[in-house]
């Protein structure tokens, strides 16, 4: 589990730093991008008992991993200790025992502690992760593919506005799906494979 985490740690790091070179100093407010993930995840499990909603669990799952990229985020300081990090999510996973929650219920959960301390806590975003129906290895090959789009969304002028996020009248986050299950997530250059699978899309889509 370490190493994946370890992985996971960097390849946060080197996302945010596109974003901005210094990018634990500016201390952004991680702990507002998780709530406001969590009511987007809320959006696609449906909670308007005044109409037919459907729960549409693989968009569900996405969130779950954009929270993931959030809550990783809020735990970086400047000391940049890999390590110490990485033992510490590992510590916070092996000694909790996930509170059998429904979906909403851990969505909740997560968004209040985040709203009441300004923080993110691994034990809560545990429960949603077993609400959502993932596993750890989920949550890796998932975080590793989002990370992926996340530097094409950057490559492509995310940043300066000019990046199209509706590719042929869905999200670019429908297509990731798509394209990750054509792909062997085990493979070594998984990550370079779904870089290119995602260019081609894109041009494909928005020509």
């Amino acid at each position: 589990m370490t190493p994946a985490i370890l992985t996971m740690l960097r390849l946060q790091d080197q996302m945010n730093q596109k974003v901005h070179p210094d990018w634990v100093s500016q201390n952004y407010e991680w702990y507002r991008a998780v709530w406001i993930e969590c009511a987007e995840l809320m959006d696609h499990v449906g909670y308007k008992w005044w109409k037919h909603q459907e729960c549409d669990m693989d968009q569900v799952q996405l969130e779950v991993i954009d929270i993931w990229h959030f809550g990783l985020s809020a735990m970086f300081d400047t000391a940049k200790d890999f390590e110490m990090m990485a033992s510490q999510i590992v510590e916070a996973i092996s000694t909790h025992d996930p509170v059998d929650m429904d979906i909403r219920t851990a969505t909740e959960s997560l968004a209040q502690h985040c709203l009441q301390t300004g923080g993110f806590s691994v034990t809560l975003f545990w429960n949603l992760l077993t609400a959502a129906e993932l596993d750890f290895d989920a949550l890796y090959r998932s975080y590793v593919g989002k990370n992926v789009l996340n530097f094409f969304r950057q490559d492509n002028g995310y940043k300066e506005g000019t990046y199209i996020k509706q590719w042929a009248g869905r999200e670019d986050n429908e297509h990731l799906v798509e394209l990750v299950a054509d792909l062997d997530t085990g493979a070594e250059d998984f990550a370079d494979r779904l870089y290119q699978a995602l260019v081609q899309r894109y041009a494909s889509c928005i020509d």
